[in-house]
């Protein structure tokens, strides 16, 4: 194998990695935000897990961040939780920073 063969290798695996790492963080984060908008919400234990999921489960469904976002505020405003767009955007930032802490802490 010449060193250009190990060197792509190297890339290739890189690339994998960083984007299994993305995956999981993204998908840690919308439970976070699940979790964070559950107790906005009212809501707690078995309710606030199952709500998260579901935050989890509308990326997958329907189709990224957009729809994340769309559902979650959706849910606060038809509960009449006063949180603008920007706010979740934001939340939505600070938590992917915590997941990609985590994800990369191994918890």
């Amino acid at each position: 194998m010449t060193t250009f063969d190990k060197r792509e290798e190297a890339f290739e695996t890189q690339f994998v990695h960083d984007a299994e790492l993305k995956f999981k963080a993204e998908a840690r984060r919308n439970r976070l935000l699940g979790l964070w908008a559950a107790e906005k919400l009212g809501k707690s234990g078995a309710d606030a897990d199952t709500y998260a999921k579901d935050i989890v489960a509308t990326e997958f469904e329907e189709g990224g961040d957009a729809a994340v976002l769309s559902k979650v505020l959706g849910d606060l405003a038809a509960k009449g939780v006063a949180v603008t767009e920007q706010d979740v955007l934001t939340k939505m930032t600070e938590l992917l920073a915590v997941a990609v802490a985590q994800v990369k802490a191994g918890t």
